[in-house]
């Protein structure tokens, strides 16, 4: 064999080996079930992308976990993990006609982390999902969670009482949850100008009203008492883990003072960032700010 033959053929055995997994073996992604089964037999779908330090991203009220569609890919690219479910009755997850009290959710959530055997999680809710977030460590303790964020909060308590005199009155909810039932839609029209900034493209706002309105009112209506009445007071005053909360000053949907200040004030050692101008859905209207301020909090 001549020295032409002999570089064409070590070079074809080395092509080879690398192709047949030859010496090192190299790093295969992981092929993970969509799906997780909830304690009661629900089936929630869940994002599930990446390998790394996990991440795990709780939606808002109506959102399912497409609306992280941005901080997934930019946490993939920084090496992380990122994990998302669908909440029961939202997106792809089975649409049970029970279960959709605080307790109930907070155990979907315990299920999936369980299940993927998530360990040293970052936790991340946004809107509904804080009360899910704070709720998860009152209910199983942190030992699996290494770091909390919570964007726009809905905690600790909203409804006005003797000892929570800040907040918003009974009457007022009821008023509100009873305009849901009779139009769901009208409701949306009515409360969308605050809800996004005057630069959010139709593309996006049309994206939102069909996602929220494919959660049948009974379900929204559920996990709106769900949000309004859970006193989440005291679960995060026993927070244990470093906190970073996110907060636009022009939210309509979750108000400043009455929330994200409240909880900061609660949880020893939390960081509050207040967005000047920012209204609610942070992820959607402040994607690059807030992806940048999770991971300057989670490098610490």
């Amino acid at each position: 064999m001549n020295r032409r033959n002999v570089l064409e053929a070590t070079l074809l055995g080395t092509a080879l080996a690398a192709a047949s997994g030859a010496g090192a073996p190299a790093a295969q992604p992981v092929a993970r079930s969509p799906f997780v089964t909830a304690g009661d037999g629900t089936r929630l779908f869940v994002q599930d992308w990446g390998s790394g330090k996990p991440v795990l991203l709780l939606t808002a009220w109506t959102f399912d976990a497409s609306t992280w569609g941005s901080q997934i890919a930019a946490l993939n690219e920084r090496g992380f993990r990122c994990i998302a479910p669908d909440r029961r009755g939202h997106g792809r997850s089975e649409m049970p006609s029970a279960g959709y009290d605080l307790d109930t959710l907070t155990d979907d959530v315990a299920a999936v982390i369980e299940a993927r055997d998530l360990r040293d999680v970052t936790l991340v809710g946004f809107s509904m999902g804080t009360t899910e977030a704070v709720n998860y460590l009152a209910r199983y303790g942190s030992d699996r969670i290494a770091k909390l964020v919570l964007v726009a909060p809905t905690t600790p308590f909203l409804v006005k009482t003797e000892d929570n005199p800040d907040a918003v009155p009974k009457a007022m909810i009821e008023a509100d949850n009873a305009a849901v039932a009779r139009d769901f839609a009208k409701w949306i029209a009515a409360n969308e100008a605050p809800f996004f900034t005057s630069d959010t493209p139709e593309i996006t706002r049309t994206w939102i009203r069909e996602m929220m309105l494919s959660v049948p009112p009974p379900v929204a209506l559920a996990c709106r008492k769900t949000i309004a009445f859970a006193d989440l007071r005291a679960a995060a005053a026993r927070i244990d883990r470093p906190t970073l909360i996110l907060h636009g000053d022009k939210d309509a949907s979750a108000p400043l003072q009455l929330t994200g200040a409240k909880t900061a004030k609660l949880i020893k050692g939390s960081k509050l960032v207040v967005y000047e101008g920012a209204p609610h859905p942070l992820p959607l209207t402040h994607g690059e700010r807030l992806i940048a301020d999770m991971l300057a909090f989670m490098s610490v």
